[in-house]
């Protein structure tokens, strides 16, 4: 092989495989470890867009319900199967319609571009309240959601959504862990 041609390739094959590694490492960064789904500051940079640009946008804010006591009763693996679980459902019920995030620890959101293409609240609602199954044990799961319509905001910004979100998501723990389906 010609020495030049070598000296001359090496520097750019550094830089490709240096690139590579930037890329890679950014992608993980926005990226939930455990679940997969954005994290809050990747979610947050395409959620405001969706925010401005989509009239009928939903946000939601999920908190799974009683999640200490899962970790404490079955031990931090179940509850990371939770975590797991409950993201697979929420991004299941978005289908391409919005996206989901893990925010931290059991709470999650989801801003959808038009509520009338997800399967509905009250389908959320089932397949978050749905059992975990976690090495042959059944773990009951609950959850409390908050919605908000943004079109029914004086101005369409995801900081009102979200505020509206959290609001009506603690309205829904205030009325009990029995009947804390979301309201439209």
């Amino acid at each position: 092989m010609d020495l030049p041609i070598i000296a001359a390739a090496l520097p750019a094959f550094g830089w490709a495989l240096h690139g590579s590694l930037l890329a890679h490492r950014l992608s993980t960064a926005r990226r939930d470890p455990l679940t997969g789904l954005h994290t809050r500051a990747a979610w947050t940079t395409r959620a405001e867009r969706i925010a401005t640009r989509s009239p009928r946008a939903l946000a939601l804010l999920v908190d799974l319900d009683d999640f200490k006591a899962i970790n404490d009763t079955h031990g931090h693996p179940a509850g990371d199967a939770v975590i797991k679980a409950t993201a697979a459902r929420l991004a299941a019920w978005a289908s391409g319609h919005g996206i989901t995030a893990r925010l931290g620890g059991d709470e999650f959101a989801a801003i959808i571009t038009n509520p009338a293409h997800t399967p509905g609240t009250a389908a959320l609602h089932d397949a978050l309240h749905r059992p975990v199954t976690y090495r042959g044990l059944r773990i009951p799961v609950t959850a409390s959601v908050g919605i908000c319509h943004l079109a029914h905001l004086p101005a369409r910004t995801l900081t009102d959504a979200l505020s509206a979100a959290d609001s009506a998501m603690y309205a829904v723990k205030g009325r009990g862990r029995r009947n804390n389906t979301p309201r439209p």
